[in-house]
């Protein structure tokens, strides 16, 4: 067998995350289709049609992203799908000088959704659960497979600056059950 669905995760013989990610976008983008009027509605508020994109849709493209290892081709497609759910819930802006209605630019559309984009959203997820897991301790049998190797980067996928910095915070509160030390970013 090539390919299984376990826990609402698509397992997976090569384990490509992916195929977990596609899969994950495929049904959001089944709840954004079914939400599509109601984003673009002109009754209710955008503050509200971002609450729905929040809780209802984000939440089904978001499950399970602590153990997803992102690349840049998977962070522009979560980017791709978060700019056309918010594309239809903040709509055309009207140019000032010719009046002609046009699609926001993506920046514009980072102005006007205050909140973290999807790809901020995943990190932040995967420190947080990086901090249980460290919690846990070796006697729940956990630390010494997920930690691993910490010196080398792509065990966790690139963490970026931020991620470092959460890391080490975590690592300075004494959360480093085995007595390991600091690796730092490299």
């Amino acid at each position: 067998m090539e390919e299984f669905k376990y826990l609402g995760t698509n397992l997976t013989n090569q384990n490509s995350i992916a195929d977990k990610i596609k899969s994950r976008l495929r049904l959001g983008n089944t709840c954004y289709q079914s939400d599509q009027n109601l984003l673009s509605s002109s009754v209710l508020s955008k503050n509200l049609k971002i609450k729905i994109y929040r809780t209802i849709i984000l939440t089904v493209v978001l499950n399970g992203c602590e153990n997803w290892s992102l690349i840049l081709r998977e962070e522009s497609k979560l980017r791709v799908f978060e700019n056309m759910v918010l594309r239809r819930i903040f709509g055309p802006k009207r140019e000032e000088v010719t009046g002609e209605l046009r699609r926001l630019h993506n920046e514009e559309l980072n102005d006007l959704y205050s909140s973290p984009n999807t790809v901020r959203v995943i990190t932040l997820r995967r420190m947080r659960w990086a901090g249980r897991v460290a919690r846990m301790g070796e006697e729940r049998g956990c630390i010494g497979c997920w930690w691993g190797n910490r010196r080398k980067r792509d065990h966790w996928g690139d963490l970026g600056v931020d991620g470092w910095i959460i890391l080490g915070w975590i690592s300075r509160g004494g959360m480093w059950v085995c007595g390991l030390d600091w690796a730092g970013p490299g």
